[in-house]
């Protein structure tokens, strides 16, 4: 076998190692801030920098953790409000999604609503808590109501941009092929268009998360938001902390979330992003 021929069997492997040694040296990296972050905490209130009552160490906010899993039913309260996030985060995403590509595919689209939306994007969503109870109420529906309005404008707004900014002459190009209708948009304009539409789910589920800690000071009786008020009336700052962590958490594994879809549904841009 030539030298050649040995280095052809070799090299897969050379490179599949320094990926995935690669791969680990980059989760270092990203976990060396947080890690900082809970050995400077650690220490500050060890050293009895802190006062406990106002900022409790890690052993008591992890005592607190086990009593909230094992006592207090944090599981069934973060499925609460996991289900909230994610129903009013699907219906603006969805909503958001459709005006966007009607929007930018067609030019009445655009001047039907488009003011309308530009208009009230800039509409701060805490200030329609008091107008949505008012209309619906204090159950379930101003809640995923005000997610799903949130969530709504950041898709729509990229959405419309990805759309506008595919290039006509490829547009024109396939036209000529006979590629029209549906099938044209199904198979170069939304493909085209899928960075900008996967930067406003990123967008999209990152507020939804955001909106759910306003959304649930709605007279809530379950979810994070109940544990968070009944902390703060009764000043248990660990269960507060416990709760703003999960919110954090919660966001993060959002924007896991779609860095999976874009490695799924567009394979070379992570190799792109890789070099």
């Amino acid at each position: 076998m030539s030298e050649q021929q040995q280095w052809n069997l070799v090299q897969p492997r050379l490179t599949q190692t320094a990926e995935e040694a690669g791969g680990r040296l980059g989760f270092g990296r990203r976990a060396a801030a947080p890690l900082a972050l809970v050995a400077l905490w650690w220490g500050a209130t060890a050293a009895g920098w802190i006062d406990p009552s106002v900022l409790p160490g890690p052993g008591a906010v992890s005592g607190g953790f086990v009593r909230l899993w094992s006592e207090d039913g944090l599981l069934q309260h973060l499925g609460v409000s996991l289900g909230r996030a994610l129903s009013g985060g699907i219906i603006g995403i969805f909503a958001g999604l459709l005006l966007g590509l009607v929007a930018g595919l067609s030019r009445l689209g655009e001047e039907l609503y488009d003011s309308l939306i530009q208009m009230l994007r800039t509409i701060p969503f805490l200030a329609l808590i008091p107008l949505f109870i008012v209309w619906f109420g204090i159950g379930e529906a101003p809640k995923l109501l005000l997610i799903a309005l949130a969530t709504c404008f950041p898709m729509y707004l990229n959405v419309y941009a990805g759309v506008r900014n595919v290039d006509r002459k490829v547009i024109e190009a396939m036209g000529s092929f006979g590629l029209t209708g549906p099938r044209l948009i199904l198979e170069v304009v939304i493909p085209l268009a899928m960075p900008s539409i996967l930067t406003g789910l990123r967008y999209s589920l990152g507020i939804s998360v955001l909106v759910l800690v306003a959304a649930e000071q709605i007279n809530t009786s379950a979810g994070l938001g109940y544990l968070l008020n009944t902390a703060q009336a009764y000043q248990q700052v660990d269960v507060i902390l416990i709760c703003i962590a999960i919110y954090s958490v919660l966001g993060l594994l959002a924007d896991l979330t779609v860095r999976l879809l874009e490695k799924l549904l567009m394979p070379w841009r992570v190799g792109v992003a890789a070099r």
